[in-house]
């Protein structure tokens, strides 16, 4: 009796176990893909399911916002329009379309796969050609164009895959060392150009301005000598002569010489 008792809790337990593992939840942002004895019989909502013990399974395929993520440490490799070597560092998100996870786990099974085959080689062969398309130099200044240029064509090789490419970043650009000196040289020239340049409209400035003190000066010294003339000459020397004179007679006069700076006829 009590080997009978056993064997019914045994049974009890283990169709309990059965029971609960027929059914799950499948969150939201996921999609389920059920499958019976390994084919595919349908994609399953988000929510409670049920399925034949022995005979069915359910297979979850996220639909949420994935991200690829290239770092400078394990950047994409590419090449300018004037052939500088470029390395990318760049950000992607994208999404699979709940309608297309069945094709999907048909192909990959997992997620994991998919990204593995598909996202990243399409992002590899996208950022490398789309950098052909830029110099080095518009890699930087037109950055905004690069990024909108690989969005677009990535976009056209994930259409086949129902796959929503919701952004695309550009975190970072770096350059071969040679390329990243040319540049610092350029700036340095160019800077040193501008001084020069700087320097010499300076120098300028200053020569015309001594040119235009120097022609004022010599128009001084013309008006006054053309005063002179038309006053009288001898009249402005002695008075120029009585105004620095000391006061002081000469120690000795010589008679029947004229007295110095003295006129008598007025």
């Amino acid at each position: 009796m009590k080997i009978k008792h056993a064997i019914m809790a045994v049974a009890g337990f283990i169709f309990l176990l059965v029971g609960i593992s027929s059914f799950g939840v499948i969150d939201e942002g996921e999609r389920g893909v059920q499958l019976r004895f390994g084919e595919i019989k349908q994609t399953v909502e988000p929510g409670l399911y049920w399925q034949l013990p022995f005979v069915e399974s359910m297979k979850k395929i996220t639909t949420r916002t994935q991200t690829v993520r290239y770092t400078l440490e394990d950047p994409l490799f590419a090449a300018s329009k004037d052939l500088q070597d470029v390395n990318v560092a760049t950000v992607i998100n994208y999404r699979v379309s709940p309608s297309n996870v069945e094709d999907i786990y048909r192909q990959y099974k997992t997620m994991e796969a998919f990204e593995a085959d598909v996202i990243r080689p399409a992002i590899r062969d996208t950022v490398k050609s789309d950098a052909s398309l830029f110099t080095a130099e518009e890699l930087v200044t037109r950055r905004a164009d690069y990024t909108s240029e690989i969005t677009e064509t990535l976009q056209g090789l994930m259409d086949v895959y129902e796959i929503r490419v919701e952004r695309v970043n550009i975190d970072n650009i770096k350059f071969s060392a040679q390329y990243t000196q040319s540049i610092e040289d350029k700036v340095t020239a160019e800077q040193r150009a501008l001084k020069a340049e700087q320097d010499l409209v300076r120098v300028e400035f200053e020569a015309d301005q001594r040119i235009a003190q120097s022609e004022a000066e010599a128009e001084a010294i013309r008006i006054q000598a053309q005063a002179i003339t038309q006053q009288g000459g001898k009249d402005y020397v002695q008075l120029q002569a009585i105004e620095k004179w000391n006061g002081q007679l000469p120690n000795q006069f010589v008679p029947g010489s004229a007295m110095p700076f003295l006129n008598l006829n007025n």
